[in-house]
């Protein structure tokens, strides 16, 4: 198999260590308790996440709307030299036993202000509802990234979280048993062929300095 016969590239991550991860307290006084930006080696991640996809051909960035992702898929625009488009399809499940009320994201101008790189002309493609079973998630998670697959051209990364990373990838592999892993920052590769989608590897973490696998899907 050579470059030419590989139709399209797609990346898929998740995002880097979240602040209620490290300080269990910080929703009890945060204005949007469900909306945790990145820790402080939530950040080393995401820079380093950004250094691996140096030269790797990528055109599109697309994240979902929780702060950390964003920040996640900021640092590797701002790497990349990209715009960001946010895309509410790639948001984490959301599960009424996590969220007793539809989680509070930034506004698009809050997220604007904060976020140079974000596409403000970009608009979803997919919104998800609340609330939200496992097979809804991983419905609208394939969903999303065969619309994006199908409306852009080239390489794209799609910064998630564990949930919608593994909707993502079982949904364009057509496998709901395919395995996929889900670390912090952690890159998996698909690859569109003449006969279909390829994982061409899960889960890789070789580019962090300090991995962790995560406490949860979110």
């Amino acid at each position: 198999m050579t470059e030419m016969d590989v139709k399209q590239t797609v990346w898929v991550t998740r995002h880097g260590n979240r602040a209620d991860f490290v300080d269990p307290e910080w929703p009890r006084t945060a204005s949007r308790p469900y909306d945790p930006p990145l820790s402080a080696d939530g950040v080393v991640q995401a820079k380093e996440l950004a250094g691996r996809l140096v030269g790797e051909g990528i055109r599109h960035i697309f994240a979902s709307p929780f702060l950390r992702t964003v920040q996640t898929a900021a640092e590797v625009a701002e790497t990349l030299d990209l715009p960001l488009c946010v895309e509410d399809g790639l948001g984490e499940m959301l599960n009424p036993e996590w969220f007793p009320v539809r989680p509070e994201v930034m506004s698009p101008a809050q997220r604007a202000a904060a976020f140079p790189r974000v596409d403000v002309t970009y608009r979803s493609r997919v919104s998800p509802t609340y609330p939200e079973t496992w097979d809804e998630l991983m419905a609208r998670s394939e969903r999303t990234a065969r619309l994006l697959c199908g409306q852009y051209e080239g390489a794209l990364l799609l910064v998630a979280h564990g949930g919608s990373a593994i909707g993502v990838c079982q949904g364009l592999l057509g496998d709901p048993d395919r395995k996929v892993d889900w670390p912090l920052c952690g890159l998996t590769k698909l690859v569109r062929e003449a006969a279909g989608w390829r994982m061409v590897f899960t889960g890789d973490t070789s580019h962090l300095s300090q991995p962790d696998a995560g406490r949860r899907l979110a």
